[in-house]
């Protein structure tokens, strides 16, 4: 495994050990990420390697970008061969793959036209935009956004306006005026706070690191209905859900309905920074040129190695393998609430689960790492699973394995505590 480490290929001398990393980026970077103590160096299929030479079966998939998994066959060669050719272009100029790309994910998701970015965030950005612009060409106070409690759409101020919890939210304010919350999965509440002000309706349809919670398909056709009999937009939100997660290129499309907007990113180049919002009707002709723009996303290694990976999913069967393993991946869940205490609830669909603890989740996931799977704690209390698409029954097994061990033994050493 050393002679194979790209980390110590690239230096002359012994290569850094993970105090000297961590020390150097406390002195270099902005205190952004709380880290967990693994310093990664290569991967390989679902396994991923730290300095020391340990493997860990990674379930989650840089939180679900990597749904490939590490060093596909198939991505490395189109790195190769795109990075001979012409890496970055400017969106002065035309290049092979983005229309081509754009085509492809429109009619995947049943919409238009596309616009690519960099991050979800940027996408939501954009669908925002889009929606005030609607709204005001209808009428000058017909500019308000309406999200959900408890949801994330992103970290940039726009994005932050939209998302339903207080910890992101409350350090920036004041965001966007004319944001209004509405409980999830609750219709009375939906109906509440919509109406001809509104311009449009963002839903995620897993909320992800919310805990992992579906919208339920009544809901998200009511929304539909409110976007239509108030003239407002439909924005679903499926940058962490969408693309094959739950085993259909895009949650939504179980509900039956028509989203004006769709924003993706996580999985669609491979592990390379891209993102989208796909538009239909109206809502595809309000963009015209200056209005907006990036400068780096929709380049053509990116649209080409999204565009691989969209023919990887089809060619490999790999939804159909999505909906295989978090069949199985769920059962063992659900067994696992049924054995132990601490477990309450499984929920989520395809390949985005969720085991729902009595308590914090952050020393189950500690410990899974210590025995060798990466898992990821969020919303406090809940264990998220995002293992990529390619992981085979023996995978699953292991993981259901060591995350009950997990289990066991924090359960032992907490009821050890004074």
């Amino acid at each position: 495994m050393a002679d194979s480490n790209p980390f110590a290929a690239a230096t002359a001398s012994p290569r850094p050990r993970l105090e000297q990393v961590k020390e150097l980026e406390s002195r270099v970077l902005l205190r952004t990420y709380d880290r967990i103590p693994l310093l990664a160096v290569e991967g390989k299929g679902p396994w991923l390697y730290d300095a020391e030479g340990r493997r860990y079966l990674d379930f989650l998939a840089g939180i679900a970008v990597n749904a490939l998994g590490y060093a596909h066959p198939r991505i490395t060669r189109v790195l190769r061969e795109q990075g001979r050719r012409l890496l970055h272009l400017s969106n002065l100029y035309y290049h092979d793959y983005q229309g081509q790309l754009a085509e492809r994910l429109a009619r995947l998701a049943g919409m238009e036209r596309a616009f690519f970015a960099n991050s979800g965030a940027e996408a939501v950005e954009a669908a925002i935009k889009i929606a005030r612009l609607h709204g005001r060409a209808i009428a000058p106070e017909k500019i308000e956004l309406v999200a959900l409690e408890n949801s994330f759409h992103g970290r940039t101020c726009g994005a932050l306006s939209i998302t339903g919890q207080a910890k992101y939210r409350e350090p920036y304010q004041p965001l966007l005026p004319g944001v209004r919350l509405a409980p999830f999965n609750d219709a009375e509440g939906l109906r509440a706070v919509v109406s001809d002000r509104t311009c449009a309706i963002f839903i995620e349809s897993i909320q992800g690191e919310g805990g992992v919670y579906p919208a339920e398909p009544d809901f998200l056709q009511l929304a539909a209905e409110l976007t239509r009999r108030h003239r407002a937009l439909l924005v679903i939100d499926e940058i962490q859900c969408g693309l094959g997660r739950t085993g259909q290129w895009f949650a939504y499309q179980a509900a039956g309905i028509e989203p004006d907007l769709v924003t993706a990113a996580k999985p669609i180049a491979a592990g390379f920074p891209l993102s989208c919002l796909l538009a239909r009707g109206p809502a595809a002709e309000l963009f015209h040129p200056g209005m907006h723009g990036t400068t780096f996303g929709g380049g053509p290694l990116a649209c080409r190695l999204a565009l691989e990976f969209l023919d990887i999913v089809e060619q490999d069967g790999l939804l159909e393998n999505v909906r295989a393993m978090g069949a199985l991946l769920r059962e063992g869940l659900e067994n696992i609430v049924r054995r132990n205490a601490m477990a309450s609830a499984v929920r989520g669909q395809g390949l985005i689960l969720a085991l729902q603890l009595d308590r914090p989740a952050r020393p189950v996931v500690d410990q899974a790492r210590q025995m060798g799977l990466l898992l990821n704690a969020t919303h406090e209390s809940v264990v998220r699973l995002l293992p990529p698409y390619i992981i085979e029954p023996r995978h699953v097994r292991l993981a259901l394995k060591t995350l009950s061990r997990a289990l066991r033994t924090v359960q032992r050493e907490q009821k050890q505590l004074p």
